[in-house]
């Protein structure tokens, strides 16, 4: 099967490996699409995301397709259903080690409601925390929804590991994908004023579109004179990119005992803040990896959304590639110009942009 892999840092292709097999607790799935990862697919072609330093491996994380056969004691899981979260941490006879996997033609989802109950659930079984996010959509989420599910349930979980509640005051500062996440399910959820951060006017205009309050580029009077003109500051500020620069931003805007959210794994091993920004009780969160049970819970209230029509991909995606166009894709991607970059497996694309932002 193909499977998209870094080399080696700054180099990728698209390589045959080999197809796998699923064990007695896992499900076999042909990739229908794979989204691109901004951040951390970038970081790991670059090869600068923290703790990874093997190559070449496999890239991907995001991927939705459809179940072709599962092992013998796999219940969560039926042949035909479509899946999201399928990844390759092994590939037998090969060199190739796992930037997660999940830009292959087959991937595999493991069932954890089954390990656990059988009482396998643990790394002497093979177990993964992954394994609980990796979960079958109902029948009428299109696939562009379901893979973009990989990232909407993680910004959603980020809602409670921030401490975040309905009619909070939030500034967001990064307008991409997850930025953007951020105001339409912060809409969604109930958020009172949130208020956009972008040095592209495009993404700005976006960001209103989807129900942010106010846009800003970085350097506006108007940002920097926010809370004297709305008579109270934010309650959280949410750096949505990872940046010592972009957080220490967000502290201006804060009050007393808000909070600074950071989302995103921070490549430096240190981060300084400059505490005389920000008021003086002050609460900083950090969220670098998905909390599971969190992540898995904000399946429901999304594919209601969805089912609704109140969440929609073609809000996010502005671009879609062959498998074959990888590298098109990652330029797009790093462009810092695009949203959701989607990877087509299957059906042939005949245009790689949909959206002119």
């Amino acid at each position: 099967m193909k499977s998209v892999v870094v080399i080696e840092p700054g180099r990728v292709q698209v390589v045959e490996v080999p197809k796998p097999e699923p064990g007695p607790y896992q499900a076999l799935v042909r990739t229908e699409i794979a989204a691109l990862c901004n951040a951390t697919d970038a970081k790991l072609v670059a090869g600068h995301f923290p703790g990874v330093d093997r190559y070449p491996l496999a890239l991907g994380h995001e991927s939705a397709g459809i179940v072709e056969a599962v092992g013998g004691k796999v219940r969560a899981f039926q042949i035909g259903q479509r899946a999201i979260g399928g990844l390759m941490f092994d590939f037998p006879g090969t060199q190739l080690a796992s930037g997660w996997g999940g830009f292959c033609e087959y991937t595999l989802v493991n069932d954890h409601d089954a390990m656990d109950a059988d009482g396998v659930a643990d790394p002497a079984h093979g177990w993964l925390e992954v394994f609980e996010i990796q979960r079958p959509v109902p029948a009428d989420i299109p696939p562009e929804s379901a893979v973009l599910l990989c990232t909407w349930r993680e910004v959603l979980a980020a809602f409670a590991d921030f401490r975040l509640k309905p009619g909070d005051d939030v500034t967001i500062f990064g307008a991409g994908p997850v930025g953007m996440s951020f105001v339409k399910l912060g809409r969604l959820f109930g958020l009172g004023y949130i208020g956009v951060v972008d040095p592209l006017e495009a993404k700005r205009a976006s960001a209103l579109a989807m129900g942010a309050t106010e846009a800003f580029p970085p350097d506006a009077p108007e940002l920097r004179e926010l809370t004297k003109r709305r008579g109270r500051p934010v309650d959280a500020a949410i750096d949505a990119v990872g940046s010592e620069k972009i957080a220490n931003a967000g502290l201006d805007l804060i009050g007393m005992g808000g909070s600074l959210c950071i989302y995103g794994v921070i490549a430096e091993p240190t981060v300084t803040l400059q505490k005389h920004r920000a008021p003086y009780n002050f609460d900083i969160y950090v969220h670098q990896w998905p909390t599971r049970w969190r992540e898995r819970a904000a399946m429901e209230p999304l594919c209601r959304w969805i089912g609704q029509g109140k969440l929609r991909w073609e809000e996010f995606v502005t671009h879609e590639f062959n498998l074959a166009q990888v590298q098109d894709a990652l330029a797009v991607s790093a462009s810092g110009r695009s949203l959701k970059v989607l990877l087509r497996f299957a059906a042939p694309v005949e245009r790689t942009q949909r959206i002119e932002r």
